[in-house]
């Protein structure tokens, strides 16, 4: 009896260990740390390298750490950024989907993302941005090791914004 009841215990636990959710299948991503990343070329605007430089000088002053532009981060904003531009209207349109990319190419296991829209400067939509808590938020997140960023205008020359932020 000893026996089979053992034999029983092993064939759960072997069966459980086989058949069990991962962590993916929970809606809980856990990148590995130690991934490269094969970053792509990216060009950037002035206007564009003005609002990381601002963004990361805020940072500074609340005693956080410099971001890193990651061309592949930029790459999902801009993808977005044309999205809003086409239909006329800012949003946060498909963020899972741009968030399951960068999990999948950028080893993120955080993102985030700010939008805006009409903002003639920088310090103009970097202080919308601070004057806004969820916007904010995402600034000042201290988990946070790299962003991205696409500005782009429209016909009648207003610009659209996202800023994406990840942890990798």
């Amino acid at each position: 009896m000893k026996k089979i009841t053992l034999k029983l215990l092993v064939s759960l636990l072997i069966s459980t260990l086989l058949f069990s959710c991962s962590s993916e299948d929970d809606g809980i991503f856990i990148g590995s740390e130690t991934s490269e990343v094969k970053d792509i070329p990216l060009t950037y605007t002035a206007f564009e390298y003005e609002v990381l430089g601002l963004v990361n000088n805020y940072r500074e002053t609340q005693g956080l750490s410099s971001l890193s532009t990651l061309n592949l981060v930029s790459k999902e904003a801009e993808s977005h950024t044309n999205y809003m531009i086409e239909k006329g209207e800012i949003n946060h349109h498909n963020f899972g989907s741009r968030s399951q990319n960068l999990i999948q190419n950028a080893s993120a296991i955080l993102v985030a993302e700010n939008v805006a829209y009409g903002f003639a400067t920088a310090q103009g939509v970097v202080d919308a941005w601070l004057k806004s808590d969820s916007h904010r938020k995402n600034i000042e997140n201290s988990s946070f090791t790299d962003f991205g960023i696409s500005t782009e205008k429209d016909e009648k020359g207003n610009y659209y914004y996202t800023h994406i932020f990840i942890k990798r």
